[in-house]
Order: C-alpha cells, then structure tokens, then sequence
C-alpha cells in the first residue's frame, strides 16, 4: 500500500501542476482487488485533458513507475491509465458528470491528499 500511496501522491501533484479540476481521491482497496486507488479530475477541453495526462505519464515514468495501459487518449473526452494498485481517470467536464464515477465507487473512501502521505509514510 506504502508503494501505491507514494504513486497516488505523486499522480495527484502532476495533475494539480497542470490545473486539473475538482481532483478526487477515492481509496477502493477495501471494495475491490482491481486497484488501491482511484484518481478523477477533470479538464476544460481535449488539450488540457491529454496535458494532464502526459505529465502525470511524465511524472510517474521517472520516478520508475509505467502505466499497463492508457485509453481515450485520441478523443480525450475520457483517458484512464492504469498503474495496477492506481487508476488515474482524466475526464472532459461533460462526461465526468455523464459517467459520475464517484457515485459508482461510492463505497470506496473519499480521502484526501493528507490521508496519502500518511499511507506513504507507513512502512
């Protein structure tokens, strides 16, 4: 979890450096084997959207870490990268609120920034 935390934590701080909107930590790893955490923001068109994605691919990739997968990036209206243990969801305004992941994982843990450096720290 320590590992996972510290990916979260720097993914978050990429998307905050390029403005990412309304930027949603949800802790999943008690409802579900698929990740330990889910990350959702949003962008105000395409470019700022793939933006954010390329910084936090940026970020993470030299810290060592690199994505399994990344869908959406051609139309940006919706891009998930998956980190295994950290799924980063980057919406366009419009489909965050058609596809309104928070209400699907609301049984996850909404945390917030502090929550995941005190997981980082753990260890």
């Amino acid at each position: 979890m320590t590992k996972a935390a510290q990916m979260a934590k720097m993914a978050v701080d990429a998307l905050e450096a390029k403005k990412g909107e309304d930027i949603c930590i949800i802790d999943i790893s008690g409802v579900s084997v698929l990740a330990d955490y889910f990350l959702i923001a949003n962008g105000n068109n395409k470019n700022q959207v793939q933006a954010l994605i390329d910084h936090v691919e940026e970020t993470l990739g030299k810290a060592g870490f690199s994505p399994r997968s990344v869908e959406g990036y051609q139309t940006a209206n919706w891009i998930l990268m998956d980190y295994g243990d950290v799924i980063v969801h980057v919406f366009d305004r419009q489909n965050r609120l058609f596809y309104d992941l928070e209400r699907i994982w609301r049984d996850g843990k909404k945390i917030g920034v502090s929550d995941l450096e005190a997981a980082a720290q753990e260890a």
